[in-house]
């Protein structure tokens, strides 16, 4: 499998080129609204799953054919799950000028390496999709060693810490859409350079909310700089490789 895939119309990042660290399904969560199957290794492990130099190599590669808008670390599982997270930044860092950005669940900014390694970002987009235990344990089903203070606290740190941009990733379906005022106070109190409301229109196993839902969502979030999945400009990207972007970015 490689490690680079797209590029892909991002709704939030424009044409992303993506690199996938993990290249495997283990992630820190099991989410009920997952695009990548259920059948996830669940760990908070952090190890080496591929060498910079591979990623380096297909980087140099891709930027022959394409000129992405922004590199996005993301994929098939979680990537700050990449103990060699800073040196693949570093790699490719040597073949592109591109800003970077990193989608994460959120789980380990607990960790103080994790986030010391999110340093070398320019963004990163941390979910967040809940606003209390039980809804974080329904929604995100993660590994028991992750509750949702533990989720809360380490995102609020990385925003005292962080000099890039952070944005909270917000997945609204059924489950929490009626909680949408007390996830925006929650999102007042980290105060983020941006909330991305977001509802799965990718194939996956819950259905996405409308746009009338998700407008009445976005609402309870006027006073922060919201964005809504709805409302982003459609963008016109071919990926150079089908298989390998489908495999992280399913067809509707």
């Amino acid at each position: 499998m490689k490690t680079v895939y797209g590029p892909v119309p991002s709704w939030r990042l424009g044409k992303s080129l993506g690199i996938d660290p993990v290249c495997k399904k283990v992630c820190s969560f099991d989410c009920i609204y997952c695009q990548v199957g259920r059948k996830i290794y669940k760990t908070s492990e952090r190890k080496k799953f591929v060498e910079e130099k591979k990623v380096e190599k297909e980087l140099k590669q891709v930027m022959k054919k394409t000129r992405p808008d922004i590199i996005t670390f993301s994929g098939m599982g979680e990537p700050t799950l990449a103990l060699n997270l800073t040196e693949i930044v570093e790699s490719v860092k040597k073949k592109s000028n591109q800003p970077i950005a990193i989608l994460t669940n959120s789980s380990l900014l607990y960790s103080k390496q994790v986030r010391k390694d999110l340093q070398a970002f320019d963004v990163v987009c941390a979910k967040f999709d809940a606003c209390d235990e039980e809804m974080f344990q329904k929604i995100n089903k993660p590994v028991k060693e992750i509750s949702f203070k533990k989720v809360l606290n380490g995102i609020k740190k990385l925003r005292k810490e962080f000099a890039g941009k952070l944005a909270l990733q917000m997945m609204f379906i059924e489950y929490n859409k009626n909680k949408a005022k007390e996830m925006a106070l929650l999102a007042r109190k980290i105060n983020p350079d941006e909330v991305q409301i977001n509802t799965p229109l990718r194939k996956c196993p819950v259905n996405p909310l409308s746009k009338k839902e998700i407008d009445l969502i976005k609402k309870e979030f006027k006073d922060l700089n919201a964005v809504s999945v709805y409302d982003a400009k459609k963008l016109d990207v071919k990926a150079l490789d089908l298989k390998e972007t489908q495999q992280r970015r399913p067809s509707k």
